[in-house]
């Protein structure tokens, strides 16, 4: 398996932000590659089914919660803040919006479900520094919500690209209109809250 490597503006870090633990909170290529991240059997309809939702933007991480079975179980999207990239920083965030739409598992012994995350970011399919970060961040806040880790995806405006794995396409990609695209359609997604006590975002409803 072999990696790109690039660098890019929000991944640019100073003399001080270099420091060991800043750098410490990241994971490179192989790292990953070696941490046992279970593929996604489809990602190319987990990427659509996300891009299709939330529509993301450079700079918008979707956090998603799967089932057994890959099926979509929570998700929720929120824009990355302009800080230098720290795997802390983003781990935080994607806590606290995993806690928002979907109860812990941390009474299990085992995970049953899984977290992905996809980050839509400009550049193109090759590692980053902000991407390790992103990749330590969801390492960490799956473990402290008692889920297991799943893929990393960046969305460019060249397409999708799961890193670690070699798997991609050109769509959809930043720029493309989201499967089933209607222009007189205009999705509104919506938390529900189902008997179990599970979030589920499923709901798109058309404008009047």
């Amino acid at each position: 398996m072999t990696f790109g490597f690039a660098s890019s503006a929000a991944s640019s870090v100073s003399a001080a932000a270099g420091s060991p633990s800043r750098l410490a909170r990241m994971l490179e290529p192989a790292e990953w590659a070696a941490a046992g991240i279970p593929l996604l059997r489809s990602p190319r309809d987990v990427v659509s089914s996300l891009h299709t939702r939330h529509r993301p933007t450079p700079a918008t991480a979707v956090v998603a919660v799967l089932d057994h079975e890959e099926r979509l179980t929570a998700s929720a999207s929120f824009a990355r803040r302009s800080v230098p990239a720290d795997g802390w920083d983003f781990r935080n965030a994607l806590l606290a919006h995993l806690r928002r739409v979907i109860p812990h598992d941390l009474r299990r012994r085992t995970p049953v479900r899984t977290a992905v995350l996809l980050y839509c970011r400009d550049g193109d399919e090759r590692w980053t520094e902000e991407d390790g970060a992103w990749m330590w961040g969801l390492r960490d806040a799956c473990t402290l919500h008692g889920l297991r880790c799943g893929a990393y995806i960046t969305l460019t405006r060249g397409g999708w690209q799961v890193l670690g794995e070699g798997r991609g396409g050109r769509r959809p990609n930043f720029e493309s209109p989201p499967d089933g695209f209607d222009a007189a359609t205009k999705p509104e997604v919506v938390p529900l809250r189902a008997a179990s006590g599970a979030a589920e975002i499923l709901r798109r409803t058309a404008a009047r």
